[in-house]
């Protein structure tokens, strides 16, 4: 494994930390001596040239490594198990499987639709496994080699015809439909869905008093962004308990985080605490990418000023001995029996987030070549697809978020500011109705749900701060 950075257009190995401030990529590249089998990353909209070959640099420089671990292995390794091979009797039933599956199988996949085609690929397996006992085979060990039928199944059949699941070709995505606004107290909001994966994905705008606490192995900071991802059990029509956030919560949750955040405003630019909550109602194939979209729109409706929409594509493959195909916009069954879920996040400009796992040995770069060119097309397809509602942040934030004015005064003045134990920033509070907030560089930041509130505040502290000038008139209280 590597982690690799990009600092003035040079690619950086295993870079320290204070390298990491300077980089424009986070890249983490894990392999075999034959290819990758993972890559996380986060980027300032780098082109799929750059990407790959950061990713090509990742895998080179750890081959050493590798080299390492099989010298080891070869003076201190014990000798390997022989692991036996399927016996004739589980050949035999796997021939039977398939002869009497195969076409069974074939006709419940050429069901497009999601559920109906469960229901069909259930009565299939329940009509084979019928079939097994009338001919007195072992049904519990019949059982395992379904599954591995219907891989062959829908594997064989898009590689021979490039016909998919559902009946798109594989480059096409599915039918894209985004609303914003369709929440009118929340700051922002958008409905975004593709297919039958839909995410409901809210924008919520707060103070500096809201950023986030992480106390982290390098120090405690502060994060102005955030993004929770719901995936309950109702999106996948399931029945289940709803608890603390799993593994696909946290993971795709960051994922998501990770493609937004290169294009968030600086924080002296939009003194705003940002808070995204995705809630996924429907999924069938990459929810983290609907939600990367429906997080562009929302952030947009509510008035945060990006300078470009973001979208997001989970890619997948088929590869057997007599050849490969690239997926774009994968459905979850074509994840499942897949090699490969390759999801790129990004702009018109370029890559921002991007995420693999594979499920064989390795993939070669021709192939991801293919795949990040391909996963361009439909990224941009998909920004086109979300223009239609909104391409643009709006002018202002949302009339429901906090108005936010900063102001600077200098360092000597913050304690009268403050006051003895902080009573006189408390009577500013009180009097204004305003939330105020003062840092060590004498940056104070004022929140208000109105602009009389931010001037009553604005004026009661330049009133404690202000030095007396000749000629200009004061009124005061006697």
């Amino acid at each position: 494994m590597a982690r690799v950075a990009r600092i003035n257009d040079k690619l950086v190995i295993n870079p320290t930390l204070s390298e990491m401030k300077e980089s424009e990529l986070d890249l983490v590249v894990a392999g075999t001596s034959e290819g990758v089998l993972m890559v996380e990353s986060e980027a300032s909209e780098l082109s799929e040239e750059v990407m790959l070959e950061a990713v090509t640099a990742g895998h080179t420089a750890f081959q050493p490594v590798i080299d390492a671990i099989i010298d080891l292995a070869e003076h201190a390794a014990k000798q390997p198990w022989d692991l036996e091979g399927p016996t004739k009797e589980q050949i035999a039933l796997r021939k039977r499987v398939e002869k009497i599956g195969t076409k069974l199988m074939a006709d419940a996949y050429k069901e497009k639709a999601k559920q109906a085609r469960y229901e069909k690929i259930a009565t299939a397996k329940g009509r084979i496994i019928e079939g097994l006992q009338e001919e007195g085979l072992d049904v519990e060990l019949a059982k395992p080699m379904l599954k591995e039928l219907e891989a062959q199944v829908v594997r064989g059949a898009i590689l021979k015809s490039g016909i998919r699941i559902d009946g798109r070709d594989t480059k096409t995505v599915r039918p894209i439909v985004s609303e914003v606004g369709i929440l009118p107290r929340a700051h922002g909001s958008a409905l975004f869905t593709r297919g039958e994966t839909q995410a409901l994905v809210v924008a919520t705008l707060g103070t500096t008093q809201d950023e986030q606490i992480i106390d982290a192995l390098e120090g405690e900071y502060r994060s102005n962004f955030m993004l929770h991802y719901n995936f309950p059990p109702y999106s996948v029509g399931e029945c289940g308990r709803m608890g603390s956030p799993g593994r696909r919560e946290i993971g795709h949750g960051k994922l998501a985080w990770r493609a937004i955040h290169p294009l968030l405003p600086a924080k002296d630019r939009f003194p705003y605490t940002v808070r995204i909550v995705s809630e996924i109602t429907e999924s069938n194939g990459s929810s983290s990418m609907a939600t990367v979209c429906g997080s562009s729109l929302a952030l947009m409706d509510a008035g945060v000023p990006l300078p470009r929409p973001v979208a997001g594509i989970a890619m997948g493959l088929i590869k057997e001995d007599r050849g490969y195909a690239v997926l774009s916009d994968i459905l979850g069954d074509e994840d499942h029996l897949g090699d490969m879920d390759f999801k790129v996040a990004g702009t018109e400009a370029g890559i921002t987030a991007l995420q693999m796992d594979i499920k064989i040995t390795s993939i070669t770069p021709e192939i991801m070549k293919v795949a990040l060119e391909q996963a361009r097309d439909g990224r941009l397809h998909i920004l086109g697809e979300m223009a239609k509602a909104l391409d643009e942040g709006r002018e202002g934030v949302s009339r429901n978020a906090p108005k936010i004015t900063t102001m600077s005064i200098a360092k000597e003045k913050i304690r009268d500011v403050i006051g003895s134990g902080g009573k006189v920033i408390r009577e500013i509070v009180e009097f204004s109705g305003a939330k105020v907030d003062i840092n060590d560089e004498g940056v104070i930041t004022i929140a208000a749900s109105n602009d009389e509130q931010a001037q009553k505040a604005i004026s009661r502290i330049e009133g404690i701060v202000a030095e007396p000038e000749i000629g200009r008139i004061y009124d005061a209280r006697s």
